[in-house]
């Protein structure tokens, strides 16, 4: 609980006084850690896991001024998609940045672009399934336990309406009126997470 409160606190010092130098070590000390963590959790040799905790550091220096923290939310879920999202980045610019060299080992990735294409594919994918489950977890805690149950009963687990209305309790148009307000609450969620 105490490290909570310093966190928010550290986090309310930033928005006060974004030129706080010691507010500013305790947190590259606290959280620029975790970020070069999770980019050598993704592979990244060190000297790419820096550049990206440093990316990212510094963009949360120009957005700290307008930051405001939710109860609700979790910064470190909020701070994991941001770090993810700089990761991706920087796959795709080494994508297209990529230029001939003569050397074989270049050859085979030119002749390998269909696996290429698929990673980056998969690479796209999982940075959506990465913001779509923070998505999620945001309306998860805003919403009441019927109505996300009716979501995820008739959305993720394909439940016919008025089975999960049965298993709820609820009416047949109960069901529906909460898969698509909490739909439409993850899609606001994720264009606010994007816009960040």
């Amino acid at each position: 609980m105490a490290e909570s409160s310093t966190r928010l606190s550290l986090l309310g010092r930033l928005r006060e006084t974004p030129t706080d130098d010691k507010a500013w070590s305790e947190f590259v000390e606290h959280y620029g850690r975790q970020i070069y963590a999770w980019c050598r959790q993704w592979r990244l040799q060190e000297a790419d896991a820096e550049d990206v905790t440093q990316n990212v550091l510094a963009d949360l220096a120009r957005q700290m001024r307008t930051f405001e923290y939710q109860p609700s939310g979790r910064f470190r879920s909020w701070l994991r998609t941001i770090a993810h999202r700089a990761w991706c980045d920087l796959l795709a610019s080494r994508k297209a940045a990529t230029t001939g060299s003569g050397d074989s080992a270049v050859l085979g990735l030119l002749h390998s672009v269909e696996a290429g294409e698929d990673l980056l594919k998969h690479l796209d994918s999982e940075c959506e399934r990465e913001l779509l489950e923070a998505a999620m977890n945001q309306v998860r805690q805003r919403v009441e336990s019927k109505t996300w149950e009716a979501f995820r009963l008739t959305a993720q687990e394909g439940l016919p309406g008025a089975e999960a209305a049965e298993r709820l309790g609820l009416q047949v148009a109960a069901v529906f009126k909460a898969k698509s307000r909490v739909q439409k609450m993850i899609r606001e969620e994720v264009a606010k997470l994007e816009g960040e």
